[in-house]
């Protein structure tokens, strides 16, 4: 047992691990899962030019992928329509609709110049082993940019979740030639649906974004959808506005999409209703606005971290400055062994070196006579001659030693010298080569990607509680002992919202708090229903009369509902052998108590009034009304404007106080 357990930690923690750094959660280097990643490298390897089928790269990526096809060709089509690296042609679907694409067969792609100067470098690529070990495949590419951020990211694996907004290409490449200056800067997402953007709380991508539709009421009668939220599509958004008008939260006449390239959906409002009085309730009932919450989890160094989008553009700064510095150490070395090669040429023919070797026999021979006659010209030879060179020169046809072309090959000399002092300029100049680096990214980008589509202001999230009107009316039917505004039969309680909660009395003396019901069973005899606003059931006091059960005691109770957790049911009685005699939330009355004839008492009726007791916490006891056995209890409400003296308001009637059965006309007294 203990082994089996040990041996499922292990597989789990490799589990875990694997889909953490090699599926889920994005590298900070090249911002790519390793789908994306094979399926860039899949087109570099096939880049002529041209374009190619889709299912052609496909088959080509799955040397390297291990998940099958339909993931790289889904993978594809969303790398494709970020429209950052890939060349489309074809029926890629519609980010805005969300109309899927067409058949890999039928759509075809290619690889942009802009990848290559952002990403590749074999060179500088470190490479392993395919999951099969016939191919090699790149850990990550030595990426100039910080790919995370232009496109986004979002993936969730065991115990840990990323998601990365898309930021605006011209806007990070500023953002890190800002930190190469050591200038400050702001760096915010950008949409390829457009919108509106909050991002009061979006704290480095930390925190939150609050992004809104963009909506047209310059007719009074319609409103017109031209951009959509981040993560929203036509088709979503009209079927929660269709949703949000069969709740009747909205009131609209139809519907109608008009989307093709750019989103037009068009909302016809209802008679006498308007553009201004439905803007803030398609914000609140519909998908117009949506709160997108961020976390930057990237692995950097192999370690899962968040990552600030501060962090994120100083670290890819230092990265592009190691990056080039790399590639000019890179480019200087290959032109230094051209340098070496066309002197060495140039004195093997210029100096007839190949004729030392016409009497020799051996290999080894031949070796140390061109070794040998290299050693009179050994200024001008920057470095020693090796076996290797001897191999090369020998390898020269004759027809290229009698067509030899020194004025060519002095030409090529001084151009490789003339870049050799071109790139020690730039190692001299790491920041200002970047900076150069990053205006050329500039112009190479796809002028579409330039402008910012999503427009950043300040609004508050709409609230639905606030937007939503009071009015379903709450019925109660006593026969069945349902409530809610769902009901067709049964009396008004009041007039609520789909929001709003409802503190319910039961017969038993129970209570609870509920959201709205649109049908609910409360059981017959229910003593009170009230909207459990916090206001409301500040100023309400519960006045409760209860009857000890054996005694047949009478006590009082008043109190206030003011905490209570959702759907948990309640006791307004004390514990014991008592039962609910009646409840009332007048503020004040007077309560006449009649006593039975016959037992001595000298009084036959006593009055009180509530305003006499205090009120007290919910799980407070009551007073002790009276010792003596009741006949009738009546209340009085001083205030009613009806009432004259003498008279009883006609809403309370005489109670015996030991019926089993309560009054049930009594309830909400």
């Amino acid at each position: 047992m203990a082994h089996a357990e040990s041996v499922f930690k292990v597989n789990f923690l490799e589990y875990a691990s694997y889909v953490i750094k090699d599926r889920a959660i994005p590298d900070i280097i090249d911002g790519l899962k390793p789908v994306q990643r094979r399926i860039l490298h899949s087109l570099f390897e096939m880049d002529d030019g041209k374009f190619h089928k889709v299912a052609n790269v496909v088959g080509h990526c799955m040397k390297y992928h291990p998940h099958g096809d339909a993931s790289i060709g889904d993978a594809l089509v969303n790398l494709a329509n970020m429209a950052l690296f890939i060349d489309r042609q074809g029926n890629f679907g519609n980010v805005m609709t969300g109309d899927p694409a067409a058949a890999s067969r039928y759509i075809e792609c290619r690889i942009l110049p802009f990848a290559k100067k952002v990403l590749y470098n074999p060179e500088l690529t470190e490479f392993v082993d395919s999951y099969d070990g016939r191919n090699k495949e790149p850990l990550t590419f030595p990426a100039k940019l910080p790919v995370v951020l232009i496109q986004g990211a979002e993936g969730i694996a065991v115990g840990m979740s990323t998601r990365i907004l898309p930021h605006n290409l011209i806007e990070v490449i500023d953002a890190i030639g800002s930190v190469l200056k050591g200038e400050s800067f702001e760096l915010f997402p950008d949409f390829i649906t457009g919108g509106l953007m909050d991002v009061s709380s979006y704290d480095e991508g930390n925190g939150k974004v609050l992004v809104r539709a963009k909506l047209n009421t310059k007719d009074a009668k319609r409103i017109v959808i031209e951009e959509l939220p981040f993560g929203v599509t036509t088709e979503k958004m009209i079927k929660s506005v269709e949703d949000a008008a069969k709740k009747g939260k909205i009131k609209i006449a139809s519907i109608n999409d008009y989307t093709t390239d750019q989103v037009n959906i068009e909302i016809v409002l209802a008679r006498n209703t308007y553009s201004d009085d439905v803007v803030d309730a398609l914000y609140a009932f519909t998908a117009c606005e949506q709160s997108i919450s961020v976390n930057p989890l990237v692995i950097c160094e192999g370690i899962p971290r968040i990552m600030p989008v501060s962090e994120m553009i100083q670290y890819h700064a230092k990265y592009l400055v190691e990056v080039l510095q790399r590639e000019l150490e890179m480019e200087k070395g290959h032109l230094l062994d051209r340098l070496h090669a066309r002197t060495l040429e140039r004195i093997f023919v210029e100096e007839r070196i190949y004729k030392k070797i016409e009497q020799k026999r051996s290999q080894e021979e031949i070796e140390k006579a061109v070794i040998s006659g290299f050693k009179p010209f050994s200024d001008q030879i920057s470095g020693s001659v090796t076996v290797d060179d001897v191999e090369r020169l020998l390898k020269i046809p004759i027809r290229r030693i009698s067509l030899f072309d020194i004025e060519k090959n002095r030409h090529e000399i001084e151009e490789i010298n003339a870049r050799l002092e071109e790139i020690t300029f730039h190692l001299e100049h790491l920041v200002d080569y970047a900076l150069a680096y990053l205006a050329e990214m500039r112009k190479l980008s796809d002028p579409k990607t330039r402008e910012r589509r999503t427009v950043i202001g300040s609004f508050k999230k709409v609230d639905a509680k606030e937007v939503a009107n009071r009015d379903l009316s709450l019925r109660y039917d006593s026969s069945t002992g349902y409530l809610g505004y769902g009901l067709k039969s049964g009396t008004v309680q009041c007039l609520v919202s789909p929001f709003d909660r409802i503190l319910i009395i039961q017969k038993e003396g129970t209570y609870f708090v509920t959201d709205a019901p649109e049908k609910l069973f409360v059981g017959k005899g229910m003593r009170y229903c009230i909207i459990a606003d916090k206001e409301e059931l500040e100023k309400t006091v519960f006045t409760i009369i209860y009857q000890e059960k054996s005694l047949k005691y009478l006590f009082i109770k008043r109190c206030k509902i003011t905490q209570f957790i959702l759907n948990r049911t309640y006791e307004l009685l004390p514990e014991g052998n008592y039962k609910l005699y009646t409840l009332s939330a007048l503020e004040d009355a007077r309560i006449t108590i009649t006593f039975k004839k016959g037992k001595g008492y000298r009084n036959l009726e006593d009055r009180t009034y509530f305003s006499r007791f205090l009120v007290k916490g919910i799980k407070a006891n009551g007073v002790r009304l009276s010792t003596k056995e009741a006949q009738t209890i009546r209340i009085k409400y001083e205030q009613d404007p009806k009432a004259e003296d003498g008279d009883e308001p006609s809403l309370f009637k005489d109670i015996d106080p030991f019926d089993d059965e309560p009054d049930e006309e009594n309830s909400n007294a």
